[in-house]
This record gives C-alpha cells, sequence and structure tokens, in this order.
C-alpha cells in the first residue's frame, strides 16, 4: 500500500501564496494520476486538481488561472502551487492516487483514487 504524506499548509492572507507537497512512497509513482482534493467544514471533498501520469494537468473551475500541479517522478512528489488564494480556499487539502495505472481522462471523481494522505490545512483570511 502506497504512503501519501503531504506537507505546506498553513495560514495566509487572502491574495498570499503556498506551495503544498506530497511525498508518495514506493516504486511505481510515474504510472500513476496523482491529484489534490479539498474539503472545507460542512461540506463534501472536491476536486481541485490532478496531472496524469503524461504530465497533462486538471483543474477545478474554481481555481484555474491560480492554482498549479506539478510532479517530479524523480523524487515521487506532486506539488500544487496556490496564488491568489482566498478565504473561500480554507479547506483541508488530501493528496490522493489514482486506483487504475495510467488512466489519462476523467472525470476525476474522488471515488476513484484510492490511497489518500492525511491531509493539510490551509487556512486564508480576510
Amino acid at each position: 500500500q502506497v504512503q501519501l504524506v503531504e506537507s505546506g499548509g498553513g495560514l495566509v492572507q487572502a491574495g498570499g501564496s503556498l506551495r503544498l507537497s506530497c511525498a508518495a512512497s514506493g516504486r511505481t509513482f510515474s504510472s500513476y494520476t496523482m491529484g489534490w482534493f479539498r474539503q472545507a467544514p460542512g461540506k463534501e471533498r472536491e476536486f481541485v486538481a490532478v496531472i496524469n501520469w503524461s504530465f497533462s494537468p486538471y483543474y477545478a473551475d474554481s481555481v484555474k488561472g491560480r492554482f498549479t500541479i506539478s510532479r517530479d517522478n524523480a523524487k515521487n512528489t506532486v506539488y500544487l502551487q496556490m496564488n491568489s488564494l482566498k478565504p473561500e480556499d480554507t479547506a483541508v487539502y488530501y493528496c490522493a492516487r489514482d486506483s487504475v495505472v495510467k488512466r489519462s481522462w476523467g472525470p476525476w471523481r474522488d471515488t476513484d483514487f484510492g490511497s489518500w494522505g492525511q491531509g493539510t490545512q490551509v487556512t486564508v483570511s480576510s
């Protein structure tokens, strides 16, 4: 079972930036789509961004143009660069690995991701 460990969350003012990292264990990282999801208090978990095994990124409309997902297969790490943060971005952010090897296309549902990190809190103050 792969282990995913997120880091980089914190408290930031509106308009600021944060960079989340997710380090994965194992030797098959490069074969899987990796994603970021988030869950705000009282809300369901929602899709934020994914990067598939061939490095194509996909974003939720709410973060498009502000967030950038990337991956470094040599380091088994996926990143989420978050710029122009808004109070509505406040949530626990989760890193996840797809359950299917080399899946290139969505839809990107959280139920399709079988491995999850513990989450990292992002709080954006107004």
